[in-house]
């Protein structure tokens, strides 16, 4: 890259490499002003260009510096040495470092170099900052004349490289006109747009709901209950019919009730025989007397029994106890099958009697305002929800039949509804207004919370 300088005029080499660093479109332009045009003023053999904030900036006859190279790992250390201890401008070579830097020179430069450094403005006292460097390295000794050309080129340069560099920090003194305008303009930074707008956003009130299973139920249900034990011989309506009151529901297998009646009635005959058999011995015999209050008893326990066994018998064919739509399972899953008192059977529904009913998890038991609003999605029809309001929250969670706790729910309904009852879906409640953050986070801030205990 050395060779014979060129019969120019230096000064007008130098304006206008000046007037090419002031119309540079970017730093990395001027990075490469520096390290590859600067050989039009003063001939050399290797550039390379120097930053505290980025170590090897740039070198010349190199597109892009590899950092972790020998090469640069070691002028790295070297330039910052020349920018610790020596002056601004100055002619260095081996002896200029220390030991363990200055016995690899010559295994990466030529014998001669010329330090540029790059000082700051404020700089007074003619040594350069740790900000940078232009380091140029050739065979031939550096002149007086060429030091003092390159020096005014390297000023040149420096002014226009530190008016492209972000500094640190600003003397307040100096840049008081560029701190003021900053504090103008600081709404206009894109970051903080984006923070300001995320913060906004997850300000913004919502209101906290939550998602449980849910039904529509009958309101005020006539529940029908076995009112006897035995098993059931046959059902005179069907699930959903509409029955009238005083029509038979189903009844018992009344042949069992019948012969129990009936040795209940030969043992009230024999009772009352032998009670007559009694009578006419006392006549006779005042001991058999004392056996008249025996038998009497007994013909009263075996009357009781015929009287029970009778209502019971009466009782083996269910009325209906009001209008309504009966509400069953499958009448072949209930005929032969032995029932106690006071199982459920069927239930008696009013037509427009309806509510509904949901079971919050545990998980979801949020804090619900009386009267609070209520919208069933049924499967059947999730465009058409049912709407409602609270009528009551159960305060102990109850085991469900997949094996789950939840708490109860009923709610009225806030219009009539043409949906049947049985009908299923998802009942989304409706709490206070919170911010969107908490909504988001409420769940996943329990679970960590049950996870780590904080």
């Amino acid at each position: 890259m050395e060779h014979v300088v060129q019969e120019t005029n230096p000064l007008a080499v130098l304006l206008e490499l000046g007037r090419r660093v002031r119309h540079a479109a970017s730093v990395r332009e001027l990075e490469f002003i520096a390290v590859n045009d600067s050989h039009q003023l003063v001939p050399y053999r290797q550039a390379a260009l120097w930053s505290s904030r980025q170590g090897i900036a740039s070198l010349s006859g190199v597109i892009q510096v590899e950092a972790n190279v020998p090469y640069a790992q070691w002028l790295a250390k070297a330039c910052r040495h020349l920018a610790d201890n020596a002056p601004a401008v100055a002619r260095v070579d081996a002896a200029s470092l220390p030991e363990p830097l200055g016995t690899e020179w010559a295994e990466w430069l030529p014998r001669h170099a010329l330090w540029l450094g790059l000082a700051d403005d404020s700089d007074e006292g003619g040594r350069a900052p740790a900000d940078g460097g232009l380091l140029l390295a050739r065979d031939l000794p550096w002149t007086d004349r060429e030091q003092a050309l390159l020096a005014e080129w390297a000023d040149i340069w420096r002014h226009a490289w530190q008016s492209r560099q972000v500094p640190a920090r600003w003397p307040w003194g100096r840049h008081k006109a560029q701190v003021a305008e900053a504090r103008r303009r600081w709404w206009r930074s894109t970051p903080l747009r984006w923070t300001l707008a995320g913060v906004l956003i997850a300000m913004l009130p919502v209101r906290l709901s939550v998602l449980a299973p849910g039904e529509l139920v009958p309101a005020h249900p006539a529940v029908i209950r076995a009112p006897l034990e035995g098993v059931i011989d046959t059902f005179h309506v069907q699930p959903n019919q509409e029955v009238n009151q005083g029509q038979p529901l189903f009844g018992f297998d009344e042949a069992l009730i019948q012969s129990r009646l009936e040795v209940a009635r030969q043992a009230l005959a024999t009772a009352e025989t032998e009670y007559r058999q009694t009578m006419q011995q006392a006549l006779l015999d005042p001991k058999s007397k004392a056996q008249l209050a025996v038998l009497t008893g007994k013909i009263e326990e075996k009357r009781t029994e015929v009287v029970f066994i009778t209502d019971q018998l009466s009782r083996a064919r269910v009325l209906a106890p009001r209008d309504g739509i009966a509400l069953f399972d499958d009448p072949s899953e209930w005929i032969g099958r032995p029932v106690t008192v006071g199982e459920r059977i069927m239930r008696i529904a009013t037509p427009g009697d309806v509510e509904v009913e949901a079971w919050v998890p545990l998980a979801d038991a949020i804090p619900l305002e009386e009267a609070a609003a209520l919208s069933l999605y049924l499967n059947a029809s999730p465009l058409d929800p049912v709407q409602a309001n609270l009528r009551y929250l159960a305060h102990d969670a109850v085991q469900r039949p997949d094996g789950s706790y939840a708490y109860r729910l009923r709610a009225r309904l806030a219009e009539p509804t043409g949906h049947r009852v049985g009908l299923k879906g998802s009942a989304k409640l409706r709490g206070r207004w919170v911010p969107l953050a908490y909504w988001m986070l409420r769940r996943p801030l329990a679970s960590i919370r049950t996870t780590i205990g904080w």
